[in-house]
């Protein structure tokens, strides 16, 4: 989040960071494929406080999908996705659900001026980003299904705890890592109310 955001002319629009009801972080997807294709990834899902001045606590999610067709290859990508609404919150925090299926995703706009007020992304519960080799654009993600992780939060909240749990603050236990990511993400995208 940081290497994305230090770079303005080519970044998330803070408008859409400021507005946004929870973002997905996905570090280093994997994509290879061979006649069928495979992504995988894990990262992190934060939203807002009830307050709006904040975000959550980070929880830990999956990221899987495939295809098939002729394709040959591999990557790793950083994947950043905002929820735009209420609608999308409620579908991320399900036991599972699939982009473009379950929920409507749209590639987002880049830049300082980048504007978000087309159709697509007006209608779109999630706007999605990747990175890969310093390049930063808009990506659909159709396809892919995204789950909670739940041995990750274990491993990091001490407790068999939900996502909505976490994200919600009903979870009894901080993380050192996890209030690193809070911090980072108040540092770019904090609303005043």
């Amino acid at each position: 989040m940081k290497e994305i955001m230090e770079t303005p002319d080519n970044a998330i629009p803070q408008e859409l960071l400021q507005s946004c009801q929870c973002i997905v972080i996905v570090p280093g997807m994997k994509k290879a494929a061979f006649i069928i294709g495979a992504k995988y990834g894990k990262g992190f899902l934060l939203c807002r406080k009830d307050s709006g001045t904040g975000w959550s606590a980070p929880a830990a999610i999956m990221v899987e999908g495939g295809s098939f067709g002729f394709q040959l290859g591999g990557s790793s990508t950083d994947v950043v996705m905002l929820v735009m609404n209420s609608g999308g919150v409620d579908k991320l925090l399900s036991s599972k659900f699939t982009l473009g299926g379950d929920a409507s995703v749209a590639a987002g706009p880049v830049g300082r001026t980048a504007s978000a007020k087309t159709d697509l992304q007006l209608d779109a519960e999630i706007l999605s980003y990747s990175r890969s080799r310093g390049l930063f654009a808009g990506v659909a993600l159709n396809g892919a299904t995204l789950r909670p992780d739940k041995d990750t939060n274990t491993e990091l909240y001490g407790d068999k705890v939900t996502n909505r749990q976490i994200v919600t603050g009903t979870k009894t236990r901080e993380s050192e890592a996890g209030t690193n990511l809070t911090m980072a993400m108040n540092k770019y995208s904090i609303r005043n109310k």
